[in-house]
């Protein structure tokens, strides 16, 4: 009896030690490259002990949050700051002209980890392209219980991004939503609800290279994670270290909640299983025919039976099947 009532008290212990510490984030840079990491905590979660710094190669830091927090983090890339931290980035700027981001979230294309820590069971946590690519990025917890699976996107996009959504030099890749600017790719207006708004073929592109990570606003199923008590790592070009120059052809792999990992829906939205249209419908080296495809401006039917999207240390291969060749 002695026994089980220290068992109880031990584990009474262990959760409340969890409800007031809430969870260790700890940021790795493997890439080739300083990466300038950015936080922003959620309205009515504290700040961190930072809102960004700098990350130099090799280097990691780690962060405590309380219990209940949620925010996002997100990588800055081609930054230049002066000695009184002064400065801006290429990519995932937050427009503080800071180091320190301040309250301020990423401009526009940037990979990002959002995170909700539960109060009292699972925390909350996804690797999203919603808002586009700048760079690779993988999440993982430790020391937790459940599922606690790893999420993230470790391809380089950038180095397979269509011209129609490449970013300036194409140090980054932007979705559709900020490329067109179109409700049917935004999910506003009319399409904002999962049964109006369906994956894009550019979404659906995202997806088949980071089966993991959210590629549009309704992409839940397979793209949120939880896990119970855990701290998270929070890792930059995951997969080696690489330039932006170089391909990571190394993805996460699916799991088996996944099933296969990539899902193409059928039906009559923007991106579906099937695409008809008038103009050349070409496939250019630079993947430009997607934009094409997606306004339907191609003369060719792409069936249903669009097999996958083939990450290869050269280039991505659209494996398909067209009717009337």
């Amino acid at each position: 009896m002695g026994s089980l009532v220290a068992s109880v008290v031990c584990l009474a212990l262990l959760f409340t030690c969890r409800g007031v510490t809430g969870a260790s984030f700890t940021f790795v840079n493997r890439c080739q490259y300083t990466v300038w990491p950015g936080i922003l905590a959620n309205a009515g979660s504290p700040a961190l002990e930072s809102t960004g710094f700098e990350l130099p190669q090799g280097s990691s830091r780690s962060f405590q949050a309380p219990t209940g927090w949620s925010g996002r983090f997100w990588g800055r890339t081609g930054c230049s700051f002066d000695g009184s931290g002064s400065g801006s980035c290429q990519t995932g700027d937050c427009g503080s002209g800071q180091v320190e981001c301040n309250g301020l979230g990423a401009a526009p294309p940037a990979t990002l980890a959002e995170f909700t820590l539960g109060t009292v069971g699972q925390d909350f946590y996804d690797v999203s392209l919603v808002d586009g690519y700048n760079l690779p990025m993988l999440v993982e917890g430790s020391g937790g219980s459940g599922a606690c699976t790893s999420t993230g996107c470790s391809v380089d996009l950038n180095q397979q991004c269509p011209a129609e959504l490449r970013a300036g030099d194409g140090s980054a890749c932007k979705s559709a939503c900020d490329a067109f600017g179109s409700p049917e790719y935004c999910c506003s207006g009319a399409y904002n609800s999962p049964v109006t708004c369906k994956p894009s073929v550019y979404s659906e592109m995202f997806k088949a290279a980071c089966p993991r990570s959210y590629s549009y606003a309704y992409d839940d199923a397979t793209s949120t994670f939880t896990c119970s008590g855990a701290d998270y790592t929070v890792t930059f070009c995951p997969s080696s270290p690489s330039q932006k120059t170089t391909r990571d052809s190394t993805p996460v792999t699916t799991g088996a909640s996944q099933g296969s990992g990539v899902e193409y829906n059928s039906g009559s939205g923007t991106g579906s299983g099937s695409a008809r249209g008038t103009g050349s419908g070409e496939v250019l080296t630079d993947g430009s025919w997607l934009a094409g495809l997606a306004m339907g401006d191609s003369p060719r039917t792409v069936s249903s039976n669009v097999l996958f999207l083939l990450i290869a240390p050269a280039s991505i291969i659209l494996l398909h099947s067209v009717s009337n060749l």
